[in-house]
């Protein structure tokens, strides 16, 4: 009678290890996703508001770089990218 523990052995002991390891995790958890939530892109446009073309990072300005950035490896020619540059001006 003095070693009696309630009955609950070792099973006891990873019962409350599992329990503590989980409710440990889902509380980092947790708190990465509300630093995630609250540092996220959406902070860049006002509340209640889409994104405009520019923050989402897709419109003329993306357009140009990805044109710009071709030119600099060299997939297209001068004459190339000053044309496609206008066509891009034009259409917007």
């Amino acid at each position: 009678m003095m070693w009696y523990d309630g009955g609950w052995g070792w099973t006891g002991w990873l019962f409350m290890t599992v329990i503590t390891v989980l409710f440990w995790a889902l509380l980092i958890a947790g708190v990465v996703a509300l630093v995630h939530y609250f540092t996220s892109a959406r902070r860049d446009h006002e509340p209640g508001r889409p994104p405009t073309s520019d923050q989402t990072g897709w419109g003329r300005g993306r357009a140009e770089d990805l044109l710009a950035e071709r030119f600099a490896r060299g997939e297209i020619d001068d004459d190339d990218y000053q044309r496609r540059l206008e066509l891009l001006r034009e259409h917007r």
